[in-house]
């Protein structure tokens, strides 16, 4: 072997074999606060549902319950995490993605749970378990779409899921503030400070990654979220008053804490419904990772990275959590740092079980001025769609289909974007599916793909004008014509 080769081996002496993307390793002074930028990106996100439902359930005002289902979340999205990163080839798809509990189902665990005291918990509890058992028992199908997957569906896609990711951010920023207008109306709006806020938010990371090199401009989101903060503590708006409230370590007897889990028909069917959302949503979120970091995915590894993904389903309810899935969020941080190991990602999910293991470290992460992490939220979902259009860059836009395929299938993601109460009128359960702007696309591009690029369609003919030397060589952009496709086009037409 060459020297020259030698050198090019010893810079992925930490790569196995193999040398996927994804089994990076970078130094160990660097994984922990990687991690941790991953954590901070989506710990907003991963607590959310919990406080949500809870408060639905009746227990606002009791921080002891509330405590025990914000620690329960944290525990649950740090094993399944680790099922993701590091889990076993059947179970895990080996890849840089977190999965913490999910957004799609909160609606309705909100419903099933409203009561007094989390009286109706177990039932929203018994609800889930079972759905995750019908998502696993799906996975091995759902591993098939990949095929349903070229360039042209995976580009639209990923850009629909930075978009659709857009609203957080600005809720993110607003923080709940709303504005009375002169008609007595009051409407949402972000006020000057956290504008602000977010504004100095943006910019250092803006700033970060356009000065520092290599390592330090990849923490420039870190980076961003430190500064932010910093400057909120004086302005009043980071409070980390009420973080000594917060218990210790966590309590082992709350293992079923509000009862064991009641299975009622109607509630499983429910969750069922919104579980086959969750699964098309996993199926996207690991192919726009796939996308972003070069690595290679089959029906296989689908199928293991949805079963982690619905592991929490299973597990959650038995530490007091909801249905769990991977997380656009750090799709974003993916591409916006490069950094793709998923042994990063990987030391995210410890932080996240030492978080839930100790909620008293949760109330710090908690204590972050939402308007900071909007800030960071428009750099990273923004690059998400960005990722998407470096994709859709690949495709072949001369066939006018083609971009009537992209052009429906983001105009039918934007619609519930635009108007969340577009689709009232429909039945509860399909108003649930249709008001995901990300399963919307999916649908839509996969059937105008199959319709515009699959199903009767004979091979395009060259050009009358184009010079028989040029035939079988091509240009950047330019159709590569061949005497086998010249020959599939004749018999295409003597078929005809």
């Amino acid at each position: 072997m060459s020297n020259n080769a030698s050198a090019k081996d010893s810079v992925i002496t930490n790569a196995t074999p193999s040398t996927r993307p994804e089994d990076e390793k970078p130094p160990a002074r660097l994984l922990l606060i990687y991690g941790l930028q991953h954590i901070l990106t989506m710990y907003a996100g991963a607590v959310a549902p919990a406080l949500v439902i809870g408060a639905a359930a009746g227990l606002a005002n009791d921080p002891a319950a509330m405590g025990i289902l914000v620690s329960g979340a944290l525990v649950v999205a740090g094993i399944a995490t680790l099922l993701q990163t590091v889990g076993h080839r059947r179970i895990g798809a080996q890849m840089p993605i977190v999965v913490a509990c999910s957004f799609v189902p909160v609606s309705a665990i909100a419903t099933l749970a409203a009561g007094h005291s989390g009286e109706n918990l177990p039932v929203a509890f018994g609800a889930s378990m079972a759905a995750g058992v019908f998502a696993l028992l799906l996975t091995p199908f759902f591993g098939q779409l990949i095929r349903f997957f070229p360039p042209i569906v995976t580009g639209t896609i990923i850009t629909v899921i930075g978009i659709s990711l857009m609203p957080v951010a600005a809720r993110w920023i607003m923080d709940g503030a709303t504005r009375t207008l002169e008609d007595g109306s009051t409407v949402s709006a972000a006020p000057t400070a956290n504008l602000a806020l977010a504004g100095v938010t943006l910019v250092v990371i803006l700033i970060g990654s356009r000065l520092f090199p290599g390592v330090w401009g990849r923490l420039s989101i870190l980076l961003g979220l430190l500064v932010g903060t910093l400057v909120a503590v004086p302005l009043g708006m980071a409070d980390f008053s009420r973080v000594g409230e917060a218990d210790i370590v966590f309590n082992p007897t709350s293992v079923f804490y509000f009862g064991a889990p009641r299975f009622e028909i109607t509630a499983i069917v429910t969750m069922c419904i919104i579980m086959l959302v969750v699964l098309t949503e996993g199926a996207s979120h690991i192919i726009a990772v796939a996308e972003i970091t070069g690595s290679k995915v089959d029906a296989k590894r689908i199928s293991a990275g949805l079963r982690a993904d619905v592991s929490g389903s299973i597990i959650g309810p038995i530490l007091n959590a909801t249905p769990t899935s991977s997380f656009a969020q750090n799709i974003g941080l993916l591409a916006l740092t490069g950094v793709r190991s998923r042994y990063v990602v990987a030391t995210g999910a410890g932080i996240l079980l030492l978080l839930g293991m100790f909620p008293i470290l949760g109330g710090v992460m908690a204590a972050l001025p939402t308007p900071v992490l909007g800030g960071a939220g428009l750099v990273l979902f923004g690059t998400v769609a960005a990722s998407g259009i470096k994709t859709l860059a690949k495709v072949d836009f001369t066939d006018n289909l083609n971009l009537v395929l992209v052009a429906g299938s983001i105009g039918v993601a934007i619609i519930p974007l635009a108007y969340p109460t577009f689709y009232a009128f429909l039945p509860e359960q399909v108003e649930m599916i249709a008001h995901s702007g990300i399963i919307g696309a999916a649908i839509v591009s996969i059937l105008l793909n199959i319709c515009f690029n699959v199903i009767g369609r004979p091979p395009s003919r060259p050009p009358a004008d184009i010079d028989p030397a040029d035939i079988g060589s091509a240009g950047p952009g330019e159709a590569k014509y061949t005497d086998q496709a010249e020959a599939a086009y004749r018999g295409a037409g003597e078929r005809a």
